[in-house]
This record gives structure tokens, C-alpha cells and sequence, in this order.
């Protein structure tokens, strides 16, 4: 799970400072605030890691990628160094060690994982180059910066680590990326197996975001499905109704435990318990409109007793939910599910059910969620929860974002075991009393004038 965001000099951020994360975040704000750039780093690091190019710094993104920044002039707020921070715990310790005759030896053990990058454009305007980065591993940390002639390597909080073997290359290239150190650093050390560990580290978490974008795709009357299985929703939910068909061909079952006994539902039937809870729909399925073609259809149940209808012949608000829905319970556990506005085009009692939907998930599919959104019903709904006892205020991190002079800038919002914002912002979602306020005012000075 991730634990910090730390970004410097990008876009509208010269610095958030550290950002911690919990199992759910939420950030809130006005437009243009800067909450989509804090969310959409994540994704730029991970379609990078994924992309064929190693000399690539970023893949900023273009033509069917996740995200599309344009370049490093686009993605930097200004000229000088711009940085990613990132902090996450692992279920099972990393271990830096090394052989010492025939003997491992222990260097580094932790959980508690960390990466840092800083990238620079040596000409305004031009492409970027990576100054530095660094693993940390515990206390101890590893990684590459730039010198006078060539990158070094470096290793603090732990002593006489590096061995560097004789007649090795002495120049080092550049970084494969912006996070893997160049091949000749591998060859210069006898110990050199840490990098390759670090750097898989890293590549594993970054694996397991999901990003679901906040225009969803209109819902099709036919699918047609090859019998593959998506590793996410696609950006505007275009792969729903072949994650759900994967789930369903695999056996796939989302398991929890409510007293007195263990409960396990497929997708399908979690997706379709949390529509009927959100007041949406009472029931859907996904059918093969005739066996063997591999063309199927998703039909949605308004009440008990009503037709099936074909899904865009009712409410918009189900189709763009549903994406959200199967997401929540599609993605591996351990998973970062990153969603941008998830309330779109829903109606206040669904938008707060929504927030009964997401603690659920994250609870039973131990799966972090990282999500902007400009609901208040939303917000509301994890409070009350917090409040009654069933969900825990160290488990919600809540930001509110406000930009000023193009500068954006991210207020942490305290909360209780009550749930109580103690900080609340001014104008956080509104004036809502100073609305009700002068309506009232107008009421009065309309009835003046009439009796007058």
C-alpha cells in the first residue's frame, strides 16, 4: 500500500509536501485545483515502467496511453528540477543482502519501502535528464546521482557496502528511465544484485494501480469478447463487460466474513448487491445473445418484478457507476485503485452509498483507494460511518486542494473518532447557510414590497 506522495515542480504544484496515504484518500477542491495531477503522477510512473523504450525519462503519454502530459515543458511548472516522491509498505519484508564467502549476509530488511526521483531539462525547453534517484529501504538507502563527468552510485546507512571489482567501466551511462540504474553500474560491483531488487520493488507496486478516468465510455448494446482478460477497466471503462466475463470464466469469488458464517459472491453478484444498495438498479447480468458467437449483451432489472432492459435504455448514471463497481471488486488484492470523480452522474443518495461501497471494498478486498471527487454526500457518508463505529479514522485521509496565483497547495483535514473535520475550510463545498441566508433576505424584501 502507499504511504506518501511527494511531488516538487509539477504542474501546478511547486511543492505538496508529504501527502500520507491511507487505505482510503480522498482529495476535495474546486476546478482546476491541481487534484487530478497528484492522482494522474501515479500513472505517468506506471505506464513509464511499462513502456518498450528504456531510454524514455517519462512516457508523457499520447495516442491510447492513460494519461497524456505532452512533455517535460508541459508536466513542469518551471524551469529547474522537478520531483516524484513515493513511500509503501509491503506484506513481506525486502531483504538488500549480500555473499561474504559462502555466507548471506543481511544489509537491509524492511517493509517500509520508499523512491525519490528528480529530473531536470539542461535547456529550457528541452527533453528532461534524471539528476538522481533513491531507494529506501528501512534506514538504509541506494541510488544514483549525477557528477561532474558521469553518474555515481551511492549507498548510505550502511558501511562498506559497494565492492567495485577491478577493471570495470569506470564512466556510467545514462539511467534506463528514471528509475533503473544503467547497466554498467551492474558490472562495476561484485554486489550489484541489490539493483535489480530495488528496481522490481519498485515496478511491482507501480503493477498494481488501476486507473479508471472520470468520462466513462457510453454503454454498447453488444460486446463482443475474445475470451481475454483485461488487467483493469481500460481509461473510460471500455473493458467492464470483459473483466466481468474473465471473472465469471475463472471462477473468480470476492470473499467476506459477516457473523455467523463466510459468504463468497462472484463479481457479478458484488457489483449487483452494491447497485441495489446505491438505489440504482435491482439486479443485472451479462448474457451471450446466442451460444458460441462470443456477442453478448448486459441487461439491467429496474425493480423484483419489472422487465430486463437492455443497459442504455436506462439512467446514465448505472453505466458510468459500473466501470467503478467491478473495478473496486476486479482488482488484485493489494491493489491501488485510483478513480477520478466516481460519483459522476449519480444522485445524492447514491453518491453517499458510493462511500458505503468503498469501505466495503477496501475492507474486504484489502485494496487502497485514491480518488478525487466534488461530493459532499460522499464525504458526509464516511463520517456518519466513522461516527457509528464502522470505519476507523486512521484508515481515511481526507485534503482539500485550493489553487492561488497558479500555485496549488493541499490542507490535510483532521479527523476524529467521530468523524468531525475540526479544520473544515472556508468554502470547502459551498456556502450552503449563506444561499439559504439570502433566499430568506429576498423572501422578506419580496413581501415588503408587496404589502408596501
Amino acid at each position: 500500500m502507499l504511504t506518501r506522495l511527494r511531488l516538487q515542480n509539477f504542474r501546478s504544484w511547486s511543492d505538496t509536501g508529504d501527502l500520507r496515504l491511507k487505505p482510503i484518500t480522498a482529495f476535495f477542491g474546486a476546478n482546476s485545483s491541481g487534484k487530478t495531477s497528484l492522482l494522474q503522477s501515479l500513472v505517468l510512473l506506471k505506464q513509464t515502467a511499462t513502456a518498450s523504450d528504456q531510454r524514455l525519462v517519462f512516457h508523457y503519454g499520447g495516442n491510447g496511453s492513460a494519461v497524456d502530459f505532452g512533455d517535460y515543458g508541459s508536466l513542469a511548472k518551471k524551469d529547474g528540477p522537478l520531483a516524484i516522491g513515493l513511500d509503501w509498505e509491503t506484506p513481506e519484508p525486502m531483504k538488500v543482502s549480500y555473499w561474504h564467502g559462502d555466507q548471506e549476509m543481511v544489509a537491509a530488511e524492511a517493509r517500509s519501502l520508499g523512491f525519490e526521483v528528480q529530473v531536470e531539462s539542461q535547456k529550457s525547453g528541452g527533453p528532461a535528464s534524471v539528476n538522481g534517484f533513491t531507494y529506501r529501504v528501512g534506514e538504509a538507502r541506494f541510488g544514483l546521482r549525477r557528477g561532474k563527468r558521469t553518474y555515481d552510485v551511492f549507498v548510505a546507512g550502511i558501511e562498506n557496502f559497494l565492492t567495485q571489482m577491478r577493471g570495470r567501466p569506470h564512466l556510467l551511462s545514462t539511467p534506463v528511465k528514471c528509475y533503473g540504474f544503467p547497466a554498467e553500474a551492474r558490472a562495476r560491483y561484485t554486489n550489484a544484485d541489490f539493483m535489480n531488487d530495488l528496481e522490481s520493488g519498485l515496478k511491482q507496486q507501480l503493477d498494481l494501480v488501476r486507473y479508471l478516468g472520470p468520462l466513462r465510455a457510453r454503454p454498447d448494446r453488444r460486446y463482443i469478447w475474445s475470451g481475454t482478460a483485461p488487467e483493469d477497466m481500460g481509461v473510460a471503462g471500455e473493458n467492464v463487460v470483459a473483466a466481468l466475463l474473465a471473472s465469471r470464466a475463472r471462477g473468480r469469488v470476492i470473499k467476506h466474513d459477516p457473523t455467523p458464517r463466510t459468504w463468497k459472491r462472484t463479481v457479478e453478484q458484488q457489483v449487483a448487491a452494491c447497485l441495489q444498495q446505491m438505489h440504482l438498479i435491482h439486479d443485472f447480468k451479462v448474457v451471450e445473445l446466442s451460444k458460441g458467437t462470443g456477442v453478448f449483451a448486459v441487461n439491467v432489472r429496474q425493480s423484483r418484478r419489472s422487465p430486463w432492459t437492455p443497459l442504455p435504455d436506462v439512467g446514465f448514471g448505472v453505466s458510468q457507476i459500473l466501470p467503478v463497481l467491478v473495478l473496486c471488486f476486479y482488482a488484485p488484492e493489494g491493489a491501488t485503485v485510483v478513480l477520478e470523480q466516481p460519483e459522476l452522474h449519480l444522485h445524492p443518495l447514491a453518491q453517499a452509498a458510493l462511500g458505503d461501497v468503498l469501505l466495503n471494498a477496501a475492507k474486504i478486498r484489502r485494496i487502497q483507494i485514491l480518488l478525487e471527487s466534488h461530493s459532499e454526500h460522499l464525504l458526509l457518508r464516511l463520517q456518519r460511518r466513522i461516527a457509528e463505529q464502522e470505519a476507523s479514522a486512521n484508515d481515511i485521509a481526507l485534503y482539500f486542494c485550493r489553487i492561488s496565483d497558479g500555485d496549488s497547495s493541499a490542507e490535510h483535514l483532521e479527523l476524529d473518532d467521530y468523524g468531525t473535520i475540526s479544520d473544515w475550510p472556508e468554502q470547502f463545498f459551498g456556502d450552503s447557510f449563506g444561499e439559504v441566508a439570502e433566499r430568506t433576505m429576498a423572501i422578506q424584501k419580496r413581501r415588503r414590497t408587496v404589502t408596501e
